[in-house]
């Protein structure tokens, strides 16, 4: 070393890390978080040592291995595959570096936070001249027919409820109509979130019921078509739930089959009281999920799948649902183009049109945008390239998330006091 400093000239920099030997027997508790910001100590102006400091992004797992300071730990990061995640960190994971504490990175969000300008809240929609501009219908809307047939079907008698064409019309043309929290609306609501969230190894127990598994993605990537094709592979094993509607009845129809149909003061009523995971109106009749027919999925036995929007997924974090969040991203731009060449987009009971240039660019730039908000809460990222394929390792994910170890909240997994 003293020959190696001799030869050498300008600035020598010494970064000391941890012996995971020594660390293993330090009383010191090892800590597993997963980064739910991103941190680069290069433009950190308080890092006492930007090059000794550690980078992460969200979603990322950590080992924090040093706490003793109260501003700033030692970390290094997990790395290995997104569904073998090993406990053991020799293996898998990086040299320790500098990060800042829970505490440190919270008062940066805050003073980030107030030198931000002020966000108009989108739930907060100015006049139209003409009355309520969510109200107008289309042309298209007026002329619907009164049945409401379904792409939805029976298979091995079961029911494949939860993709109704009047459901799925309300989700893709009346987004602007659903009704969101101030707290979900609004533009920065991950700006003050927790920087840091601990986790754990979870295996299920057979006894428990099984993880609730949340498909998410932009509209039109497929993943509406992933989830049916899975639940008609095995309609004894997965399910939807079975939506709340305020519509009337039709002949034919059976209330806990295509939709729970209720009265509008009783939807309205379960609205005030959180029941529903999210909710809307079109052509006048309130349309939604409840947390209600979720339950009733995962006490008959099987497995729950939903897709949901992005906004939504936060209520659902739950030591009860324990929900698995699989996003589904398109493939390349020329593989995205070759797949959808036939494809149909649904614009209303009978209308259908051929997929755009703009489909396509607004279906990649809604991807990018969705995945950089909300990657934390990820669990599992699919490129949905061939509908068969992806389906076929859909079902794996699935069968792994509920059989094999993965990391959760260890709020999630604390014992009732």
């Amino acid at each position: 070393m003293l020959c190696l400093q001799m030869k050498s000239c300008g600035t020598i920099l010494f970064k000391v890390i941890p012996d995971a030997a020594q660390s293993s027997g330090n009383s010191q508790k090892t800590v597993f978080m997963k980064a739910m910001v991103d941190y680069c100590p290069l433009l950190d102006t308080c890092s006492p040592c930007p090059p000794a400091g550690m980078m992460f992004s969200r979603g990322e797992l950590l080992q924090v291995v040093d706490q003793s300071d109260a501003r700033w730990w030692q970390a290094r990061k997990i790395i290995s595959s997104p569904m073998k995640i090993s406990s053991s960190p020799s293996s898998s994971s990086t040299c320790a570096g500098i990060i800042p504490s829970a505490s440190m990175l919270r008062s940066k969000q805050r003073e980030n936070w107030w030198s931000q300008p002020l966000q108009v809240h989108t739930c907060i929609k100015p006049l139209t001249v003409g009355g309520n501009a969510d109200n107008i219908q289309t042309p298209a809307d007026e002329n619907c027919p009164a049945t409401d047939e379904a792409d939805s079907e029976v298979t091995d008698g079961i029911y494949l409820a939860g993709f109704r064409r009047s459901f799925r019309l309300w989700r893709r043309t009346s987004y602007r109509r659903r009704r969101q929290s101030c707290s979900s609306c609004s533009p920065d609501t991950s700006t003050l979130c927790p920087p840091y969230e601990e986790v754990a190894l979870y295996q299920r127990p057979p006894q428990e019921n099984h993880r609730l598994i949340i498909l998410l993605g932009a509209t039109r990537v497929g993943v509406n078509e992933l989830r049916k094709n899975l639940i008609k592979l095995n309609p004894s094993s997965f399910q939807s739930p079975v939506p709340h509607t305020t519509r009337p009845m039709r002949a034919g129809e059976q209330t806990g089959r295509e939709y729970h149909f209720i009265t509008r003061e009783l939807f309205e009523y379960m609205v005030c009281n959180h029941r529903f995971v999210e909710y809307g109106e079109f052509k006048g009749q309130l349309y939604g999920t409840s947390t209600d027919s979720i339950d009733d999925v995962l006490r008959r036995g099987r497995m729950c799948i939903i897709d949901v929007e992005p906004h939504s997924i936060q209520p659902l974090r739950s030591k009860k649902l324990k929900p698995f969040v699989i996003f589904i991203k398109p493939p390349a731009a020329d593989r995205l183009r070759e797949t959808r060449r036939n494809a149909r987009i649904l614009l209303s009971c009978r209308e259908t049109r051929e997929f755009r240039e703009e489909d396509f660019v607004n279906l990649e730039e809604t991807s990018r945008l969705i995945e950089e908000k909300y990657k934390q809460f990820f669990d599992f990222t699919l490129e949905n390239n061939e509908l068969q394929e992806s389906c076929r390792k859909l079902y794996s994910i699935i069968k792994e998330a509920q059989e094999e170890e993965q990391w959760i909240p260890v709020s999630w997994s604390r014992e009732e006091e």
